[in-house]
């Protein structure tokens, strides 16, 4: 049920891939709830995903660009706000790769030259998009961004390597740029921390299964599913949420909050 939450609201949405990503139901659903969108991602994930089907769902367009560069950025909000008639009134970033997780490269035996490249294309990225929108004059006031992350921010998940570092700095980037943002605009920047979810990224993390099988077991509400995760990014874009700025916002079901739960502790209870 659509509530016309973004009704006349204009929105630049980055990292749809396929119908598994967070950001592809985002965008469906900011559609659904009255928004004009305009999609965009990097060459390279164009090839590889299905956006342009998105593109026609919603009736939105596609402008390519890689978030490391900062002249594709700056081309990305010149096109938007044309496209759109007017300034941005919500911006996600849904944006992560890690040479060295993809490549099974362990946290302790790090190649530092993809590690910049962690941390460039999943954090950098982050601040480099705010900025080029900011400098474009490109956000209307009272907007909201929204950057997707993950607890591993906070608490060790070996198997996130360098991921982690670079989702910590995407959590600090969004809190500084909120305030900054929030006393020149009022426009408000936070982050959401998702639970484990069967998205293109997320299953390529090693012993996902697992990770995904714990949290379940360790949320009172369960993993919470990508299509709600998108419901809660919209009620942050929405004017439902207008004093909600500088948070990492967790949508996990209760996991960040949970110490141990019966069913975990009983599989690691001795035999008597």
């Amino acid at each position: 049920m659509a509530y016309g939450l973004l009704k006349g609201k204009r929105g630049v949405i980055s990292g749809a891939l396929n119908e598994q990503s967070i950001a592809w139901k985002v965008a469906a659903l900011a559609h659904a709830e009255g928004a004009s969108i305009v999609l965009t991602n990097a060459p390279v994930a164009m090839r590889m995903g299905e956006i342009d089907k998105l593109a026609q769902d919603t009736g939105s367009i596609v402008i390519p660009a890689d978030a490391t560069k900062d002249e594709d950025l700056e081309k990305l909000f010149t096109g938007a706000t044309a496209h759109l008639g007017g300034k941005v009134d919500f911006l996600l970033h849904s944006i992560g790769m890690s040479p060295n997780v993809r490549k099974g490269r362990p946290y302790h035996d790090l190649n530092y030259d993809w590690y910049r490249q962690t941390l460039d294309i999943s954090a950098m990225s982050f601040h480099r998009m705010i900025q080029a929108a900011a400098k474009a004059d490109a956000l209307a006031d009272g907007g909201s961004i929204v950057g997707l992350s993950y607890i591993a921010a906070q608490r060790v998940f070996p198997g996130y390597g360098d991921m982690a570092d670079a989702k910590a700095l995407l959590e600090s980037i969004g809190r500084s740029w909120g305030y900054h943002l929030g006393i020149s605009k009022k426009v408000r920047v936070n982050t959401v921390s998702q639970s484990p979810s069967m998205t293109t990224a997320g299953s390529g993390i090693k012993g996902f299964s697992g990770l995904f099988d714990f949290a379940q077991a360790m949320s009172p509400l369960g993993n919470a599913p990508t299509e709600d995760c998108a419901r809660y990014v919209i009620s942050l874009f929405s004017d439902l949420t207008r004093f909600v700025t500088m948070q990492n916002l967790y949508h996990d079901g209760g996991f960040s909050s949970t110490g141990a739960t019966p069913g975990v502790v009983e599989q690691y209870g001795s035999a008597e």
